[in-house]
């Protein structure tokens, strides 16, 4: 038993499962298969290419619902006669929703009646072992017979899922497990959920800071003036209001080739991802391989000094991040998602214009300018960055600036990053909780609920 879990008692009797990853359980639970003790259904996907498919008012959920433990709306709905003509079983409010493709693992409650797609085992609460236990034992016990593809994911199928070894406690134990691990895990949801939320406060400050110091300088008693712009307001009288393309000589985009997305040796080539610029921060490990035989395009080698920027991403937030290369990691190219502008001497101090790009103000341009078609990437095109408009102060002011911000980013990124580590340590000892608590290595039986809180109480 681990240190974290050292102030519950373990079991008194324990006998050997027979299964190496269980070891010793309490003498009491039983080892079975996921057959004998709980019953699932797996659901489908109606032709994509009728569109009447999808539109009624079944709900039908896919691997992307499961974000809650109570899933109560899905993001597409099915009509009467797709679920019909593929003789698909509703599944009832309450059961169990388990993914069992590609994101393997996540865990819900049907908040209501539903059908659900493939990729998802819907338990029924008619097995051996209350739904509740379940919730918690699944995620752990299942992941165990998955099989692996060739990337090292793992891979489940109904097969699988119903072979799995699974340690069943009597049902009465099981639902005081449940209710156990319903209230501790609470109280940990609750202090990660105060974590992120601090992080979200922290990077709003960064990007604060970053505006204010872009568009309003230093010094809070220069004389300002308007600058004709409603959302910009007054700004220092002595600094210029010009575009990005009065300061750039020209705006290189990269190449993507076919790639292994695995991660390149040191002698070999990568091709940067869009997602190398995330939060204004350059991450070269945020690469694909280019194949052995390739041959790179050096000319869009990545170097010290650099500026890139995110011209298309799945992820809307990331377009238009604008990143600073403070060292050369060699051997990295830009991808066709990624430009480069080449600044014009002396005109703009590099720092300075990833500032100015990671800007409200300049943010409030880039997502109005932001096209590509739903569930696409989306993207900005050359012109976009062309014509942001934007303040510029002198040469010696802008080094105050970037002087100033990257000591405010360092404080802000320090402190984002110890909160970062205090979820990550939450997060490891809810799993060790968890898995402790349905693995018999703790013992629970005496555990009380607080008097608000009923034994068994279905989280559904």
């Amino acid at each position: 038993m681990s240190a974290a879990m050292g102030r519950y008692k373990p079991y008194p009797e324990c006998k050997d499962s027979g299964v190496d990853w269980l070891g010793e359980v309490p003498a009491t639970w039983k080892v079975s298969k996921v057959k004998y003790l709980a019953l699932f259904q797996v659901g489908w996907t109606p032709p994509s290419k009728i569109d009447a498919n999808f539109v009624g008012d079944n709900l039908w959920a896919n691997i992307s619902d499961i974000k809650s433990k109570v899933v109560n709306n899905t993001a597409k709905n099915i009509s009467d006669r797709a679920a019909s003509e593929a003789s698909m079983s509703i599944t009832p409010k309450g059961s169990l929703l388990y993914s069992f493709k590609l994101s393997v693992g996540a865990v819900g409650f049907a908040g209501r009646d539903m059908y659900t797609n493939e990729a998802i085992a819907s338990f029924l609460d008619l097995g051996e072992l209350p739904l509740s236990y379940q919730y918690y034992a699944f995620p752990i016990m299942i992941i165990k017979n998955a099989a692996t593809n060739i990337y090292g994911a793992n891979i489940l199928n109904q097969e699988l899922i119903s072979n799995a070894d699974l340690l069943a406690p009597p049902f009465e134990e099981a639902r005081t497990i449940a209710s156990f691990l319903d209230h501790e895990t609470g109280k940990i949801d609750a202090l990660i959920e105060e974590q992120e939320r601090l992080i979200t406060l922290l990077k709003e400050k960064r990007q604060a800071v970053i505006s204010h110091a872009v568009t309003k300088g230093l010094n809070p008693d220069v004389p300002m003036r308007p600058s004709g712009i409603e959302w910009l307001g007054d700004i220092p009288a002595h600094w210029k209001l010009t575009r990005v393309k009065h300061q750039i000589d020209k705006l290189e985009q990269g190449w993507s080739p076919e790639c292994e997305n695995n991660t390149k040796q040191d002698d070999e080539w990568g091709v940067l991802k869009a997602g190398c610029v995330n939060r204004g921060i350059y991450n070269p490990d945020d690469h694909k391989k280019l194949p052995t035989g390739a041959v790179p395009k050096e000319n869009i080698e990545v170097h010290q000094g650099d500026i890139i920027i995110c011209r298309a991403s799945g992820s809307r937030e990331l377009i238009g991040s604008t990143a600073y290369v403070h060292r050369t990691y060699s051997k990295l190219m830009l991808s066709d998602k990624l430009f480069r502008p080449v600044l014009t001497k002396n005109k703009i101090h590099a720092e300075f214009f990833t500032h100015v790009l990671a800007s409200k103000f300049s943010r409030q341009q880039i997502e109005v300018s932001i096209g590509g078609a739903e569930g696409l990437a989306n993207n900005i095109t050359k012109e976009t960055i062309k014509n942001i408009i934007h303040l510029l102060p002198g040469m010696n002011e802008q080094v105050q600036i970037v002087s100033f911000i990257n000591k405010q980013n360092l404080k802000l990124d320090g402190l984002v990053s110890k909160a970062q580590s205090v979820t990550a340590l939450l997060s490891e000892r809810r799993t060790a909780l968890i898995s402790a608590a349905v693995t018999g290595k703790i013992d629970v039986r005496d555990w009380e609920p607080p008097k608000d809180t009923k034994i068994g109480e279905e989280a559904a």
